[in-house]
Order: structure tokens, then C-alpha cells, then sequence
């Protein structure tokens, strides 16, 4: 099977790039089918001009310079000009990297994942060249500009008119795909809610397992008399970073220490640090995650937009980490509530609330700990893998029918033709 992969960022040493988890995934994915003995080639979005193709763990990864007024993940602070930016994002009809390396490399299939800075247009380009085009939804693109649904401290339930206007041509894109798959029920359900994929044959949900290699998980001790709680991630608004620590000073310090991993400003520790000033906080910085999950007992998520596939709970699982999770995006769906972990409401004082809860009992946190690790029927990403190769074989042999169907149609056409008077 050949595959060209597309993702707006894609980590390798000359660009190493990481914003969320939608990249890491794509590389660990394309890594896993050349594992298993496929060919794979990767386009991302270049990150400066004249980024040049580069090879990472046997895969050539070529950077598509991106045809507007700004790269991907760059600061855009100019109302007018971000505008613009939208605008022409959303109506670029050209692909050219794609159209070469699809004649080049002949691919059976194209699977795309977040499209900033390389746009529908290489759904339509792949389509056009009898490509099969597979998109998977790690974000909403396809119906937000800022790719989140997420505006002035609050998740978008509604679909604004600004943003109806500036995706308007990535919706009717849609009819390109032969397949979309989302990483959860809620991220597909929002964007068929509208309408989209109708003329899409394939609609199915391929949920994310950790994308860390294979470990043995490990048992925490029971400490009855403080628990330790941890975040890792991002820290910005719409991850709930701000309710985190609000919640924090409502909190007895002697019972609670938190952990935080991830990359942050020494001005923003500042900022954090004062709205719970008497809360046990420790920033790790950005850490591998195993440095992580082996000194916290619960991880939270405090998550106030509808995050589409957290990679943190499936991470989370696999290192045998009960997880304390909001009610947002594809949470409630992978958080079985005191089985697997807790859900709780994503204000400060819900929050506060259930992390007190949860602290009174160690007992339970080793019960919960002890059943992930014990599990046998674990979803990993191997399943992962095998479900995107079945998809991919269907979309080959849908492809392969629609070609012997037109050589058998061809022969009878000529026919006919050939009865036609003179």
C-alpha cells in the first residue's frame, strides 16, 4: 500500500515544530505503516521558504510552501490582514507539491490531517487525479477559522456569520472525500450536525490511543495523606488552565500537590502562581511524558472546548493513570465516570469539588490505577493502525471497481459509436 500523508506540521529535526497532538500522531502513524511494510510519503506545510525535502526514519517528508500572507502557527495580530489571511486560506483551488508527487509517487491514498496552509485544494487536486482522499478531523477547520470553535473564553455552540462566511468554500470542498473519519463521535457529530460529509460514502470514528512506544505501566504507592494530582499539555485558556488554578486556591495545600508539564513563560508561572498563591504548585516544563505520569496519581484535563480526541487520556490510560476529566469534545466518551477515571463540571468550584472528592479516597485512585493496568483489552495503537489499513484497502478496491468498470464500458461505447451513419 502507498500512502501520501498530508499535516500541517509534522516533526523532524529541521523542523521540529509541536503544537498539539494531531502532529504527533501523524508521524508516529506514518512511522507505524512503514513498520508494517508500506510506503509513505509525507507533505506538511512549509515552515521557511525554501524548505527542502527531508528524509526522517525512512520517509521522505516534502514541505509544500504555503500561498498566503502567513505561515501556519504564527502570530497574526492585524484584525484586517488575519481576515485576508481566512480568505484566501479558504478559496485556493492549486496544490502543485501534491499533483507532483501523485504522479510521481502514485499513491493509493491520500490521507490528510489538519489542512492550515495546505487547504482543501489538495483534496480536489488528489480527487481530480483519481486519488482516493481520506481526511481525518483532529481540529474544526472545516468550520472555524481559528480552527477551535472556541471565542472569548467560551466554547462555540453556534456557528457565527463571520465564520460561516470565511469556511464557506471549505464545506462545499467536502464532496471530494471518499472517507472521513473523527477521533471522536462529538468532533464528527458537530460537523455533520451542519451538514457536511453528506456526499461522503465513508463517516466512521477511529478514536486515538497513545502514540508512546509499548511500556509496562507502574503502580503508584496509596498515600492517604496527600494526592497528587497533574497536568500536561498546553496551558491556554481553552485547555481550562485558569479554572485549574482557581480551583487550586479552594483547595487545602497539605492534601493536594500539582504537578504541571509543559512549556511556559516565566512571567506566566508568575501569572498562575498568583491566582492560587498558597496551592502546591510544581512547573516541570516540557518533560517526556513517562518523567510525568510517574510522579502524578491522577491526571486532570480541565478542558473547556470541545477537544475533539485528547491524546492525554489515552496516554494517560496506558500509564495506568486515573484521569479527571470535563465534559467537553470526546471526553465523556473514553472516561467511563468512577471505572476509568471521573468527569466533573469545568468551573473552578465543580472542579475544586471533585479533585477533593477524589483526594478523600486513595483507595479508590489505587483501585482505578490498578484496573488499567491490569487490562488486557486494551485499544493501542496498533488498532489504530489496523483500522485506517482497513479503510484504505476499501477505498483501494472501490477504486480498482471503478476502473474495470470503465475499461468494460469502453469497448461498448466504441461500439455504438461505430453504428452511428456517416
Amino acid at each position: 500500500m502507498k500512502v501520501l500523508l498530508t499535516s500541517t506540521l509534522y516533526p523532524t529535526p529541521e523542523a521540529s515544530k509541536i503544537v498539539g497532538g494531531a502532529e504527533i500522531f501523524a508521524r508516529r502513524f506514518a512511522e507505524g505503516l512503514v513498520q508494517r511494510g508500506d510506503e509513505v510519503e509525507v507533505i506538511r506545510a512549509a515552515s521557511s521558504r525554501g524548505q527542502e525535502r527531508e528524509s526522517c526514519n525512512g520517509i521522505d517528508v516534502y514541505s509544500a510552501p504555503v500561498q498566503n500572507i502567513y505561515r501556519p502557527f504564527t502570530e497574526q495580530k492585524n484584525a484586517v490582514l488575519r481576515s485576508i489571511w481566512h480568505a484566501v486560506d479558504d478559496w485556493q483551488m492549486q496544490a502543485p507539491l501534491i499533483a507532483e508527487r501523485i504522479r510521481a509517487f502514485k499513491p493509493d491514498v491520500l490521507h490528510s490531517n489538519n489542512l492550515s496552509g495546505l487547504t482543501t485544494a489538495i483534496w480536489r487536486v488528489a480527487a481530480q487525479l483519481g486519488v482516493p482522499v481520506l481526511h481525518t478531523l483532529h481540529d474544526y477547520y472545516l468550520t472555524c477559522p481559528r480552527c477551535s470553535r472556541f471565542d472569548k473564553g467560551r466554547s462555540c455552540e453556534h456557528t457565527c456569520t463571520s465564520c460561516g462566511i470565511l469556511t464557506f468554500h471549505r464545506k462545499r470542498a467536502t464532496h471530494w472525500l471518499s472517507a472521513v473519519v473523527g477521533v471522536s463521535e462529538r468532533v464528527l457529530s458537530i460537523h455533520t450536525d451542519m451538514g457536511m460529509f453528506a456526499e461522503t460514502p465513508i463517516r466512521t470514528v477511529i478514536r486515538n490511543a497513545s502514540t508512546e512506544p509499548p511500556r509496562e505501566p507502574y503502580p503508584r504507592p496509596v498515600c492517604t495523606t496527600e494526592v497528587t494530582f497533574g497536568f500536561i499539555g498546553r496551558l491556554t485558556e481553552e485547555k481550562g488552565i485558569d479554572n485549574l488554578m482557581h480551583a487550586l486556591a479552594k483547595l487545602p495545600p497539605d492534601r493536594i500537590r500539582m504537578m504541571i508539564a509543559g512549556r511556559v513563560s516565566e512571567e506566566e508561572q508568575r501569572r498562575l502562581r498568583a491566582l492560587a498563591p498558597h496551592a502546591r504548585i510544581e512547573f516541570m516544563g516540557f518533560v517526556v511524558p513517562d518523567d510525568f505520569y510517574r510522579q502524578v496519581d491522577v491526571v486532570v484535563a480541565p478542558s473547556i472546548w470541545h477537544d475533539p480526541g485528547p491524546l492525554v487520556v489515552a496516554d494517560a490510560k496506558a500509564a495506568g493513570r486515573p484521569l479527571l476529566g470535563t465534559r467537553f469534545g470526546g471526553m465523556p466518551e473514553v472516561i467511563e465516570h468512577g471505572v476509568t477515571g471521573w468527569l466533573t463540571g469545568a468551573d473552578p468550584q465543580s472542579l475544586a469539588d471533585s479533585m477533593l472528592a477524589v483526594a478523600s479516597d486513595p483507595h479508590k485512585i489505587d483501585e482505578i490505577s490498578r484496573r488499567l493496568i491490569a487490562d488486557t483489552n486494551k485499544w493501542v495503537f496498533a488498532d489504530v493502525l489496523s483500522s485506517y489499513k482497513n479503510l484504505y484497502e476499501q477505498l483501494r478496491e472501490q477504486r480498482m471497481s471503478r476502473v474495470r468498470a470503465a475499461t468494460t464500458e469502453a469497448p461498448r461505447a466504441v461500439g455504438k459509436e461505430r453504428l452511428i451513419p456517416r
